[in-house]
């Protein structure tokens, strides 16, 4: 099935009819992401997508980070490149079809290295492969676990500057509970921050150690 642009919004009948699977138009998912506009243009706005499919929203939200990251960094190659991995590392999916997984992974890579002018074999290119191993995960956004039952953990990135990044990693469900806490206006709203600790710390790493980890990604 085609929308009137020109648009598969679904794959099959029978995805459909399984999983629900049916897609966003692009010029909805623009319309959408104009309601936040500031937040879809700031680098380090962290943007989770819990049915992600092959990457609809996320495909423009990276698209519209990098914009900035062109502005506010193209002066300087050095940042341009870390910054740009730091705009990717702010994205985020869940989805239940793992060909969709791989294909969401595999255009946001594309989008990523051609942006920066690098191939598949680049250290950038690979370090984003081991980023969106993670920041891109199979599973349920209702059950909030992967295929194996075990819950859904998601990587918070920092980039700490001189080409340093930070990984913390965090189970899912207590995420949803942080964003409880730490509403507006609530009792515990400015201990929200200090209620849950990382599941794992990982130490500082450049880019270079990312790239390292692609294979095992």
């Amino acid at each position: 099935m085609m929308s009137g642009d020109g648009e598969h919004l679904v794959k099959s009948k029978q995805r459909v009819a399984d999983h629900g699977e049916v897609f966003t138009p692009s010029w909805m998912v623009e319309d959408m992401l104009n309601l936040v506009r500031e937040e879809s243009e700031r680098i380090d706005s962290r943007f989770l997508e819990p049915s992600c499919g092959s990457g609809n929203f996320l495909i423009p939200v990276l698209t519209r980070k990098l914009h900035t990251v062109k502005v506010r960094h193209g002066n300087s190659e050095f940042e341009k490149h870390h910054y740009a991995l730091f705009a990717l590392m702010c994205v985020y999916g869940i989805e239940i079809l793992p060909d969709n997984v791989q294909e969401c992974r595999n255009n946001l890579t594309n989008l990523f290295c051609a942006f920066l002018g690098v191939d598949r074999t680049d250290k950038w290119a690979r370090s984003a492969r081991t980023v969106l191993s993670v920041n891109i995960v199979e599973g349920d956004a209702l059950t909030m676990k992967k295929p194996g039952g075990n819950p859904i953990t998601f990587a918070e990135w920092s980039y700490l500057g001189k080409g340093s990044y930070q990984r913390r990693d965090f189970r899912y469900d207590e995420l949803t509970q942080r964003s409880h806490w730490e509403a507006e206006g609530t009792l515990f709203a400015d201990m929200g921050a200090d209620l849950f600790t990382p599941e794992t710390t990982y130490p500082t790493m450049t880019v270079n150690n990312l790239a390292e980890q692609a294979g095992a990604a």
